[in-house]
């Protein structure tokens, strides 16, 4: 896999106005890093609600997790529109736009009066969600000097970083000591700072615009394939994957769905999806390092709320104290690592974080039921290191073949890749939990049963200490055996997610990032 032609920076369509400095600059760092936040922390505050909302409106939690579902997929459909949109209407303005909508309907979910007009309003919130992640990152990239860019990537990360893992807390957090519809009232001042920031420092900043054909055959078939697949990650769980005639219908839609739209969108003169950047090797090759890092990552960022909760019976509040120290250095190191890109071999750096991810799922695949808190902590601490030295040198290795003109583009697709990976890293992580908690739970009843010493021993303490009869004994012991079922469960995801750290860890090798690569230069 070669890499692509590629105009170089001066030919490139985008406008070249004077960039701002100082504090202007900085402003709109801020107004920027917090659109994306708003727009990150949504894809996960609304799931420790769910039951909340459900009740409140008079629904069973199953229809309560559309909350979730209807943004996801609407998401998913539109972050690999964003480099079509945005050379048609402009980076900017698209933008600009974008932040507005997504403000306007979150304010429009808080005052949703039943189910089906909060779940209405969350297809639009996911609908004209998906440019803002991408776009905030072009122009953050296309706002700072060329040898500032790192430094603009790794602010940038901090929010796509930090805002899935502290979206549960915020979400808890509010549900716990208001009403449910301030988890959305609360982007309302966010998203008008940064409408406002972003309207009044970028005038004048926008991207040349192209009269661009709308496909509409192309747009169908990404709608119905990604909305399909992303509504199978979300429900295959609950209605037994394959088991299920839903999961089946939506499993074959998707694949024949983007297996059309593969082809259509590489025979197409104007394609709605340019696909083309995959014949870029840093391109293709991060993708695929990135979305596969990102998957087994978030797969830990799933389970471990889930076993705090479920295993050792803490509270969403002790759960989110927890875990919040994995964004502490990862806050901190973020920055500094982009600021030295120039002067780092990033795959080393990315190879680097792989090892620490690595070292940090071994630490945790030896967790048991007696772990304090500080012990639970400690780990989660030293993985924001690896959090750090991830996704700032896979971005830039992923972008840095990719010349301005192309960008917004390139951060479209890359960022779908990432948002569609997090999703299977939950569906997989979640099945792969029950079903070896099912496995050990059939093994450890294996040794207990009335002929066993050890198992009488103990059911004669619970009704002799305890005074447990009449079956409240074997009830409580089958819930000793689940809870240490799932305990080894837990440490089996951790330890599988090791082995394939390791291995993303030497395949982060192939790529070929020149020396001193700096994201969206133009080669």
């Amino acid at each position: 896999m070669s890499d692509v032609a590629m105009p170089a920076a001066g030919s490139s369509s985008a406008a070249s106005p004077a960039r701002l400095q100082g504090g202007a600059l900085a402003l709109l760092t801020v107004g920027l890093a917090l659109g994306t936040f708003m727009e990150v922390l949504d894809t996960s505050i609304a799931n420790v609600a769910v039951p909340t909302i459900a009740g409140s409106l008079g629904v069973s939690n199953s229809e309560g997790t559309w909350v979730i579902s209807s943004y996801a997929v609407a998401a998913a459909i539109a972050v690999p529109l964003t480099g079509w949109l945005a050379r048609r209407v402009g980076e900017v303005k698209l933008f600009v736009s974008a932040v507005a909508l997504f403000t306007m309907a979150s304010m429009l979910c808080g005052l949703a009066p039943n189910m089906q007009t909060l779940v209405a309003f969350r297809l639009l919130q996911g609908l004209v969600s998906g440019p803002m992640v991408p776009l905030s990152q072009t122009i953050l990239l296309r706002s700072f000097p060329e040898d500032k860019r790192g430094l603009a990537l790794g602010l940038w990360a901090m929010t796509v970083i930090v805002a899935p893992i502290f979206g549960p807390v915020v979400g808890g957090w509010i549900t716990d000591n208001y009403t449910w519809p301030w988890i959305f009232y609360i982007n309302v001042p966010v998203g008008i700072f940064s409408f406002g920031t972003c309207l009044v420092l970028l005038r004048g900043q926008e991207t040349k615009t192209e009269r661009l054909p709308i496909d509409l055959i192309g747009m169908a078939l990404l709608a119905v394939g990604v909305g399909a697949l992303q509504m199978m990650l979300d429900n295959g769980k609950d209605h037994d994957w394959f088991n299920s005639t839903f999961i089946v219908v939506l499993a074959v839609t998707s694949v024949i769905c983007l297996s059309v739209l593969l082809i259509w969108e590489l025979t197409s003169d104007k394609p709605v999806v340019d696909l083309t950047l995959f014949k870029d090797r840093n391109f293709a090759l991060g993708v695929i390092v990135t979305s596969f890092g990102y998957m087994t990552f978030f797969a830990s960022v799933v389970i471990f709320p889930l076993w705090l909760q479920t295993v050792m019976e803490y509270t969403a509040g002790q759960a989110g104290l927890a875990t919040a120290p994995v964004g502490l250095l990862a806050l901190i190191l973020a920055p500094i690592v982009g600021k030295n890109m120039e002067r780092l071999e990033l795959r080393a750096v990315a190879s680097f974080a792989f090892v620490v991810f690595a070292v940090v799922s071994f630490w945790n695949s030896g967790f048991a039921l007696n772990m304090t808190f500080d012990q639970v902590i400690m780990p989660r601490l030293v993985q924001g290191i690896g959090i750090a030295c991830f996704f700032v040198p896979m971005t830039t290795i992923t972008l840095s073949s990719i010349d301005d003109n192309h960008l917004a583009a390139a951060a479209g697709l890359s960022n779908f890749f990432r948002v569609l990976s997090g999703a299977i890293g939950t569906a997989v992580s979640t099945t792969l939990w029950d079903d070896r908690a099912i496995y050990h739970h059939a093994r450890l009843i294996e040794s207990i049963n009335v002929y066993s010493q050890q198992t009488n021993a103990f059911l004669d303490t619970l009704q002799h200490r305890l005074g447990l009869a009449g079956g409240q004994d074997i009830g409580l012991l089958n819930q000793l055996v689940t809870q240490h079922a799932y305990m080894l469960a837990t440490n089996d995801i951790f330890h599988i997610s090791g082995y394939v750290f390791v291995l993303l860890a030497m395949l982060v090798w192939v790529t070929k990032p020149k020396k001193g690569a700096k994201p969206a230069m133009g080669h």
